[in-house]
């Protein structure tokens, strides 16, 4: 099943998170309901609320959302966009999803205002849910915590380019994983799963994230720019990510060295970007990267081999491998 077909597949609970990310949103300010509008009108594929509705009925036989579910399913997307919303000033983005951000039009001020509304609305939604858990609030302040601490480390990291793998996997767990396992956590409380289906959402999300992140990284060195986000921009902002990461492994210490020295200068010579692409391909490393997505969407299939057969977890399954064939 396609992302449209699942959506339809969950049918009201699928509307309801919708009218509540509407209504939370909702304000007196003219201004700013437009803008949120806008943001909604381009708002992608709506990964972690439609996983948070999936993990729940996969974890309580098919149960239809509770207004906790629905609640922290909307909180999700909420919290996701206003991440973006303060990324894209932090990484002066002018696109995202293929149109101009907020930023880019409005300015630096607004996106950051906007991206702190959401925020809050988030966090309202997990505080009044009516049968929430304070175990969830607390899933959801870490997710602040860490997709603060995320975007830091990715921000020290691209100063002194001394990036490894296991700082980019701290990285897109924090700023990738995190949310993927809030939504998905969140979700299996809501139905009150058993520690074990509990710890299923977990790992699933946990991986799938990682997965998810790194499919996106390799897209920067093999995508195309159809599909939103232009070429090369994570070596423009000193990102060093898996595939580069994969291709240190496989060249040795020195041409490390001396890629690592060529992405350190690379602000004020914006055109070598094409010999770190040419590098990464010459010396397998989106291959490698592809390795490492196989690996976690794997882990995350794994996961969900404790929760009881049902059309939602073919669903989540289906929803690993989407994320490895994606060409967003």
């Amino acid at each position: 099943m396609d992302i449209k077909s699942i959506r339809e597949y969950m049918g009201a609970d699928w509307t309801a998170v919708q009218e509540r990310i509407g209504s939370a949103l909702h304000s007196d300010i003219n201004l700013l309901n437009a803008t949120n509008e806008s943001i909604l009108s381009h708002s992608g594929k709506q990964m972690r609320p439609l996983l948070s509705l999936i993990m729940a009925r996969a974890c309580s036989g098919g149960r239809e959302a509770s207004d906790a579910t629905v609640r922290y399913a909307a909180a999700s997307e909420l919290l996701h966009n206003a991440t973006l919303l303060h990324d894209d000033v932090a990484d002066d983005s002018d696109q995202r999803r293929g149109v101009p951000t907020i930023m880019s039009l409005m300015g630096p001020a607004v996106s950051v205002l906007v991206g702190d509304y959401w925020l809050v609305k988030a966090v309202e939604l997990v505080l009044d849910a009516s049968d929430g858990d304070m175990r969830v609030i607390r899933l959801f302040s870490k997710t602040l915590s860490d997709l603060a601490e995320g975007e830091m480390l990715q921000l020290q990291k691209a100063q002194s380019c001394d990036t490894d793998i296991q700082d980019y996997l701290r990285i897109i767990y924090n700023k990738t994983a995190s949310l993927f396992e809030a939504a998905c956590v969140s979700a299996a409380i809501s139905v009150d799963a058993c520690p074990e289906y509990e710890k299923a959402a977990k790992d699933y999300a946990v991986a799938l994230g990682l997965a998810f992140q790194i499919k996106d990284d390799i897209l920067d060195y093999a995508g195309t720019e159809s599909v939103g986000k232009p070429l090369g921009v994570d070596i423009l902002e000193q990102k060093m990510t898996m595939p580069l990461l994969g291709a240190f492994v496989n060249a040795g210490p020195s041409e490390e060295e001396r890629i690592r020295g060529v992405v350190r200068n690379i602000v004020d010579h914006p055109d070598d970007r094409n010999e770190i692409v040419s590098f990464v391909k010459d010396n397998g490393g989106l291959e490698y990267a592809v390795d490492q997505l196989d690996k976690y969407v794997a882990q995350a299939v794994e996961a969900l081999k404790v929760l009881p057969e049902s059309k939602e977890k073919e669903m989540l399954v289906e929803l690993a491998y989407f994320t490895a064939r994606r060409a967003m």
